[in-house]
């Protein structure tokens, strides 16, 4: 239980912590989600940013005004509006004047505000912002009622609501947040585009996604780049308000002359800091990960030039392209899900329903603006109708304010007028006098007249107040209009190239003569050449050779541990021939305790034996042992033993010869062929008996054994040794290697 003390009255609250905790957890759940991390529908802003825009504008920042010190902004909109941290007021104000993190930047910035690279803006002290044309178009309307305000969190001032927001900002700029138990993540489109979709849905509010799609075909970052998504993902992603988009760099070819040329990347997708994209492309190179490409320069200054240069001239562009897009961020994925504040509870939306509910918002501003004006025109025609009265009998009210003690009752009661009105004449100044002056209040009375009518007509009437949202959309289209440099696309559509990379890779790659050297400890190399002696090859103090195998640069190396497990390299990726190599375990995953067994060139066309040291062993295809995995595949099951052999199969017949040295022969079909697992018993031992050897030899050919000293020898009578799997087998013929191998 848990004792609640209530400061009001000193009540002690009896609740259980459960019920308490509960309580507490969820209304902190619902003030995340409320008022930090969702955008609300209508205006696209979070609490924090909705509070900055307003606080610069109280500070009269308008695009055409000078600058201020952001330490004045953040500190006044902390004092006033946000009750929270300096540095999440500022972090906030530095991304919404970086013109690659919003696609339309609500603050013009003055000073360090961070790069691309990923670098830091400078402190608040150093740095001064206004706002920009797209943020004041946001707060249009503020002083006419457009919106209701709210107390402030300490009650002394108020604050909006919800700002007009004189373009759809949701869309125009997205949104990132994550709140408890949801997130949303919205990408920022195209504000024109935006802007005739929502004009189709004005004049069709049925209008089919499709159409919308024709005029909003998807995405626009403010990093450019190109989306690869098919356009059937990026409907259903519109449809339920979850999807993704995949997007790419943007790159071209420059010719160097004599066959060379070079990739130049003058795009990178969107929130992907080039600096990491640079550091992730040398190690790809240093890994030997990306075998097409040679080296990488960042020519980058106020535009980004990332120059890729390849491995060879004759690798295609495409395909070292494809490759580095597969291995690195220059393709990402944008994830969409339009979680948002709609009516004050979150909702996953689709476009439909965003665009709808911000219409909606729009065409309630469109009628608290018409009814404020409607108010200020009234007041303003009451006061004329006063100043007319006034001058049709001028004399006689000139006469009142010099005789009566109490002019203005004395007005009101004599021409019917209101006490405002009494208290307009009464303060007219004598030059008000002049027929002039009398002409121009009764232009003015028929000027508000007339608006007043319009205004009255628009609001009797829903298709003129739809009429005039698309009027004021068309209006803030221009200023992004895709003639500008603000409002032009810049993220493009592509198909994503049908390239069979691995053949591809393969074909890109120079074929050379290697020979793979694997040292006792464990040292592995790819030196130049074919016919070498491995013998005479340099080693570390202590170490020697263990194994090799003559390869070439595109084919892959298997590698097989005594646990079982299979490791895959490339050739091309080996460390090279000076030196003594370097450790196989930078390569694979292998433990102190695990060797290796076995080191072949891969071809899916074999089939080998493998056998453990416990006696078990089976058939397995060669094609089943390629693994991408740094850790391996487990292809052997041990049962707690090691593995022993994995020798390719080249006869009909096996050969097995335990440590206790009996021999039996039987036929391979005995032998399951599998993938992976343990197999089936080869020769039963008893006590500490284990598999000592095992081959496979053609029938007809006759077993042959190879001695020590390399000298091999034909066992005509081996039919004698002949039986079953699993069975003991026989004593070794006379003069059996006393190694107990059929190899010496």
């Amino acid at each position: 239980m848990s004792d609640l003390l209530d400061h009001e009255d000193g009540n002690i609250i009896n609740e259980p912590l459960s019920e308490a905790l509960t309580k507490r957890y969820l209304a902190y759940a619902l003030s995340t989600i409320t008022s930090r991390a969702l955008p609300d529908v209508r205006d696209g802003l979070k609490p924090v940013q909705r509070r900055i825009l307003y606080g610069m504008r109280e500070l009269k920042l308008d695009p055409d005004s000078g600058y201020r010190k952001c330490a004045k902004i953040v500190g006044d909109v902390m004092g006033n509006y946000h009750p929270h941290g300096d540095s999440a007021i500022y972090d906030t104000l530095v991304r919404l004047a970086q013109d690659f993190s919003v696609r339309y930047p609500l603050v013009d910035g003055q000073g360090n505000f961070g790069n691309i690279d990923g670098d830091n803006a400078a402190a608040y002290r150093y740095t001064e912002a206004r706002m920009t044309e797209a943020a004041k178009l946001l707060l249009e309307g503020l002083n006419e009622n457009a919106v209701d305000f709210k107390d402030n969190y300490s009650e002394t001032e108020t604050e909006p609501v919800v700002l007009p927001a004189g373009y759809p900002n949701l869309l125009a700029n997205g949104a990132n947040g994550i709140a408890v138990g949801m997130a949303t993540s919205i990408p920022p489109h195209n504000v024109a585009e935006v802007i005739d979709a929502a004009l189709l849905l004005i004049d069709d509010r049925e209008t089919p996604l499709t159409e919308l799609m024709n005029v909003m075909p998807g995405p626009d970052f403010p990093t450019g780049g190109v989306i690869v998504e098919p356009r059937r993902a990026i409907r259903e992603a519109y449809e339920t308000g979850r999807g993704g988009f995949r997007v790419r760099a943007r790159w071209h070819t420059e010719d160097l002359g004599r066959g060379t040329w070079q990739i130049v990347v003058t795009e990178i997708p969107f929130q992907v800091q080039k600096s990491r994209l640079i550091e992730k492309l040398a190690e790809l190179i240093e890994t030997k990960k990306a075998p097409l490409l040679s080296d990488i320069k960042d020519e980058s200054a106020e535009d980004i030039r990332i120059v890729l240069e390849p491995r060879a001239k004759t690798v295609e562009p495409d395909v070292l392209m494809e490759s580095l897009f597969k291995s690195c961020d220059l393709e990402s994925r944008f994830s969409m899900n339009m979680n948002v504040l709609h009516k004050g509870a979150p909702q996953v939306m689709g476009l439909r329903g965003v665009l709808q509910a911000y219409l909606d918002h729009r065409r309630e501003v469109v009628v608290r603006r018409a009814e404020f004006r409607l108010d200020k025109i009234d007041k303003r025609l009451h006061l004329l109708d006063g100043y007319l009265v006034a001058y049709l009998n001028i004399d006689e009210v000139i006469h009142i304010i010099r005789e009566e003690d109490e002019p203005k009752q004395v007005m009101i009661e004599r021409f019917g007028i209101t006490d405002i009105q009494a208290e307009a004449i009464l303060n007219l100044r004598l030059r008000a006098l002049r027929k002039l002056e009398e002409m121009e209040i009764k232009r003015e009375h028929e000027k508000l007249t007339e608006e007043r009518e319009q205004i009255t007509a628009l609001l009797g009437s829903t298709r003129r107040q739809w009429t005039k949202v698309g009027k004021e959309l068309r209006e803030a289209r221009k200023v992004f209009g895709p003639d500008t440099e603000l409002g032009r696309r810049r993220a493009s559509f592509e198909d994503a190239p049908e390239i069979d990379l691995s053949a591809a890779l393969e074909a890109s790659t120079p074929k050379e003569p290697l020979t793979v050297i694997l040292s006792s400890m464990g040292w592995i190399r790819g030196m130049k050449g074919h016919g070498l002696d491995p013998e005479a090859t340099k080693f570390k103090e202590g170490d020697s050779l263990y194994l090799s195998e003559e390869v070439y640069t595109t084919d892959k190396l298997i590698l097989l541990s005594s646990d079982g497990r299979a490791f895959t390299l490339g050739c091309d990726k080996l460390p090279g021939g000076r030196g003594h190599g370097e450790p196989i375990r930078l390569s694979i995953d292998l433990e102190d305790s695990v060797g290796i067994v076995a080191m072949f060139k891969l071809d899916a066309g074999r089939k080998r034996l493998v056998a453990s040291d416990i006696g078990y062993g089976f058939v397995l295809p060669e094609a089943e042992l390629e693994s991408n995995r740094r850790s391996g595949k487990s292809a052997v099951n041990t049962g707690g033993g090691k593995l022993l052999k994995c020798d390719v199969v080249t006869g009909d017949h096996i050969a097995v010869i335990g440590t206790n040295r009996k021999m039996l022969v039987f036929p391979l079909d005995e032998l399951p062929e599998m993938p992976r697992g343990k197999g089936v018993k080869l020769q039963t031992y008893r006590g500490k008996d284990q598999l000592g050897d095992v081959t496979t030899f053609n029938r007809e050919e006759g077993l042959v054994i190879q001695d020590a000293a390399g000298r091999s020898r034909a066992f005509p009578e081996w039919e004698e040794w002949l039986g079953k799997r699993a069975q003991a087998g026989k004593a070794a013929p006379r003069g059996f290697p006393k190694s107990g191998h059929f190899s010496g």
